[in-house]
């Protein structure tokens, strides 16, 4: 994760019902102040499609809120498939030290998981790194610092029962001091994949991996959109499984992109939710040139 700019000031006044913070001041134009309404307790996500039930010390940002942290305050692309965000309840999305859970959904398909129980993680983590180095000449055609998967920083763990699974990396950029976190938390559904991705630095790791079994405890499909619910007659099966989920080679095989990894993002706080991650948002969640000081 890069070194923030300083910037304005921040006040924050926290279930009360509003958070407040100030974006990046531009010259010559005054900097927008944004309202977050964060909500807790039980929460449903998308259209009637998951539900939260949020523990104390957690809660949830609407799309629009989440969008406002990731686009106006971190300064990523516009993205309107975003769900929500889980937050801590001291949230302060200009502060140091946060983290965000950003919540999106892929309707590909219910997802066979019948490869997790032989799956070699570290033959897979081999070929990920492989897809990575193959793809940094086109992340420095396109302005981006070149980048490095060093390793699991979780290894892929699967509840074949509750079908539920995370994994996380550790990434290295070219133009950066400090290593990356890219945390995902995956729930499979019977039309596709609830897709959690912590956006935090590598320094954060331990305060994640504490939160995520209170995530997953928290988060489900709707009756009627849960794994068991899958009608073989009717529903659609995804163009992989567990290993693709996690390697996200679903982008090549659709065609989406040429080098998986080009696309990772360079800003205030990197979200690179998707294009590391799985599935077929690659292709929505293209990065800018890199800003100095971001």
């Amino acid at each position: 994760m890069q070194a923030k700019p300083r910037q304005g000031c921040i006040v924050v006044l926290f279930l009360g019902v509003t958070l407040l913070a100030r974006a990046e001041e531009k010259p010559g134009k005054k900097a927008p102040e944004i309202v977050l309404e964060p909500q807790k307790g039980k929460v449903t996500v998308g259209k009637d499609l998951a539900e939260l039930n949020l523990p104390d010390g957690l809660v949830f940002l609407s799309p629009k809120d989440a969008r406002k942290v990731l686009e106006d305050v971190w300064e990523n692309p516009e993205d309107r498939s975003v769900l929500g965000m889980i937050v801590p309840r001291d949230f302060d999305p200009e502060g140091d030290g946060q983290w965000a859970i950003e919540i999106k959904y892929e309707a590909d398909g219910y997802v066979k998981d019948d490869d997790a129980a032989s799956m070699d993680f570290d033959k897979l983590l081999a070929s990920m790194q492989e897809d990575t180095r193959d793809a940094n000449p086109e992340r420095e055609k396109a302005g981006h610092a070149p980048v490095d998967l060093i390793g699991w920083a979780t290894k892929p763990r699967y509840d074949a029962k509750e079908k539920k699974l995370y994994w996380a990396k550790e990434l290295r950029f070219a133009d950066s001091k400090t290593n990356t976190l890219n945390y995902n938390i995956r729930i499979l559904g019977r039309n596709g994949v609830l897709l959690l991705n912590a956006i935090a630095d590598m320094e954060d790791l331990p305060r994640v991996e504490e939160i995520t079994p209170r995530v997953l405890a928290a988060v489900d499909f709707k009756p009627g959109k849960r794994y068991e619910d899958f009608d073989p007659g009717l529903d659609k099966v995804a163009a992989y499984g567990i290993g693709g989920l996690i390697a996200g080679k679903v982008a090549l095989k659709v065609g989406l992109l040429k080098g998986l990894w080009v696309a990772i993002l360079a800003a205030k706080k990197l979200v690179i939710i998707g294009v590391v991650a799985a599935g077929a948002i690659v292709a929505k969640v293209f990065g800018r040139k890199k800003q100095a000081a971001a």
